[in-house]
């Protein structure tokens, strides 16, 4: 009888600990990632300087590189410094910025990187992208999974409430998008993969439904789970589809827009809110879906309407890149009165409309 299977990248060790940071040595060498070689440890500013002596002393024959990252010129710079005949692998120590920088730079040069995460603030940590800053855009590029991923749940609670909440509005975003693909597959017969589906709504759904409190440590262990089951996710799928769907265009477009307000993961939980509150709209059921996102992203400080993340209050007269779309009543889009579901629900739109909707973000400037 023929086996059918299929081989899935995922990091060969996590480890999620308070004080995990200590105990990067003993991880690489459990992992057989590297046992006495030579490590490079990547760290930024900040956190970076404080805890490079302690991991100086814990792996005395890594050599310590500290950098500015976020940047695809940074990465560049950090590729050229890493050698793969003088190291044997690299590890990441900070928040988003240095995780994805460090994994962009490794790819580069073939060595595998390992992520230590001292932050929350979206799924990079464990995914098959990193998202740098190149001119005035943020692109997301392809690049391989982290051989091991460290969470430091001490250091996580010592970072900015602001970074933990964008991290519960990404991960929650991950229901959304989730949702947003098997209506693509209902609707339109886009291939759907159920592992990457299932490991993507389980995490999601564990944060939706903890009731524990933003900075508690039961609660911050299960969204660091979370986050990296979104990254695997990611992996299983090939493509970033079950994290990212009309949340995230939503997001990017918030970003596009108001450069200066609320950060990506908070911009993806908001956007994951009004997504779901259009497919509680148009479908024959959803309502306690929306209300149980409504009341998470709530119950953690996550802002639910543009105007409380920094973004221009939705009364204002429309500019010329957020108009309001032809042939619509009322308030602009973002403007829902309290985003309560509606009483009726109409039936999904026709083809017709979906295509007019269509033509309208094309005229916003949002990309489909």
């Amino acid at each position: 009888m023929p086996l059918l299977a299929r081989t899935i990248l995922t990091p060969l060790t996590i480890e999620i600990s308070p004080g995990a940071v200590r105990r990067i040595g003993p991880v690489l060498a459990d992992a057989r990632i590297t046992a006495g070689g030579r490590p490079a440890i990547v760290l930024g500013p900040g956190i970076g300087a404080e805890l490079a002596d302690k991991v100086g002393k814990d792996l005395p024959t890594a050599e310590i590189i500290q950098i500015e990252a976020g940047t695809v010129e940074s990465a560049m710079a950090l590729a050229d410094r890493l050698h793969p005949h003088t190291y044997e692998t690299v590890v990441g120590i900070g928040g988003g910025k240095i995780i994805d920088t460090v994994k962009y730079a490794a790819t580069l040069r073939g060595l595998p990187m390992v992520a230590v995460a001292t932050s929350l603030a979206h799924d990079g940590l464990a995914s098959p992208v990193a998202t740098l800053r190149h001119g005035n855009a943020s692109p997301s590029y392809g690049v391989h999974i982290p051989i091991a991923v460290i969470v430091d749940l001490a250091l996580v609670a010592r970072s900015p409430i602001g970074q933990i909440r964008s991290g519960v509005g990404d991960a929650l975003s991950n229901l959304s998008a989730c949702a947003d693909w098997e209506l693509s597959h209902a609707e339109r017969g886009e291939p759907i993969d159920g592992l990457a589906l299932s490991l993507a709504r389980t995490g999601a759904q564990a944060v939706l439904n903890h009731p524990g409190e933003t900075t508690g440590p039961d609660f911050l262990a299960t969204l660091a789970e979370a986050l990296i089951l979104g990254g695997v996710a990611m992996a299983v799928a090939g493509s970033s589809r079950p994290c990212s769907g009309a949340c995230h265009e939503i997001a990017h477009a918030l970003a596009e827009m108001h450069p200066a307000t609320a950060s990506h993961g908070m911009g993806a939980g908001l956007g994951a809110l009004f997504a779901t509150y259009l497919r509680t709209r148009y479908s024959s059921g959803g309502h306690d879906s929306f209300d149980r996102m409504s009341a998470a992203l709530a119950r953690h400080g996550v802002p639910r309407r543009p105007e409380r993340s920094g973004s221009p209050p939705v009364s204002s007269p429309p500019s010329s890149r957020t108009r309001r779309p032809p042939g619509r009543a009322g308030s602009p889009c973002w403007s829902t009165s309290a985003w309560t579901a509606p009483p009726s629900r109409p039936p999904w739109p026709s083809t017709s409309t979906r295509s007019a909707d269509l033509t309208a973000r094309s005229q916003w400037g949002v990309r489909a």
